[in-house]
Formats: structure tokens, C-alpha cells, sequence
């Protein structure tokens, strides 16, 4: 391992989406963006929706998450998540329907939860398609 980098595991319920040596993962924490070093101190944040990035010594990787957690300890950044999808995993015709589908919710009147449903679910679609588009 060099001396610039630690390791990064990204892992949904349904499989480890990546296990590399990373020289910086930049993460969506659930109040803005964050970045992670080697030597960074203990930390454990909430995830929001957004894009990850890693920067290895091979490349850099991009994904989509959705909410979830990470925690860096002694150099090892563990990142659980809903949803870790690259670029090419994202069917843009798909996630266009789901903006438009969240776009038309009904509120159900003035009720908050139904409004922030349909805020995340328009969020998590635009994320997707600009990820998409931006690195198909």
C-alpha cells in the first residue's frame, strides 16, 4: 500500500460494489459534500443522495448513492449504502420516467412527508441523469 492512499470498500445489501486503495473519496454527507484522506480522523457520517467519488491510483470511479452511512477508522473507509450505481449501470430513460412520475406526485394536501418524498425522489432522478450525462 502507499503511503498516500487506504482503503475503501463500498457495499449495498445486495453486493460489494467496489474494495480498492483510494487517494481520496469525495462522498455526499447528508449536509454537503465531504472529503476523505489518509490520516483523516475517526469519523462516522449520514450519507445523503449525490455522487461519489473515488480517486485511486488506477483512476478515478464515479457513482450514484443513495443515503446510507460511511465511517472511516484507521485508515479504512466503509461505505453502506442503499444504492451504488456507475454511470453505465444507469438506464437514463428509466430514471426520466421516475422524474416525471415524481414530478406529477400528488401531494395529498399540505401533509410535509408527502412533499419531502417528492422532493428526494425528484433529487435522486436529477442526480442520476446528470451523473449519466455527464459520464455516461
Amino acid at each position: 500500500m502507499a503511503n498516500d492512499t487506504f482503503h475503501c470498500s463500498i457495499v449495498t445489501p445486495e453486493r460489494a460494489v467496489l474494495e480498492t486503495e483510494a487517494k481520496m473519496v469525495s462522498l455526499p454527507a447528508h449536509d454537503g459534500e465531504m472529503g476523505i484522506l489518509r490520516g483523516r480522523a475517526p469519523l462516522l457520517c449520514q450519507l445523503g443522495i449525490g455522487t461519489l467519488r473515488v480517486e485511486s491510483p488506477e483512476g478515478t470511479e464515479v457513482f450514484f448513492v443513495d443515503r446510507g452511512f460511511a465511517q472511516m477508522v484507521e485508515n479504512k473507509l466503509t461505505v453502506l449504502t442503499e444504492q451504488a450505481r456507475r454511470p453505465s449501470e444507469i438506464n437514463r430513460e428509466e430514471v426520466q420516467r421516475s422524474l416525471e412520475e415524481a414530478q406529477a406526485m400528488d401531494l395529498k394536501g399540505s401533509e410535509q412527508m408527502w412533499d419531502d418524498e417528492r422532493l428526494m425522489a425528484i433529487h435522486r432522478a436529477r442526480t442520476q441523469i446528470k451523473l449519466k450525462d455527464k459520464h455516461g
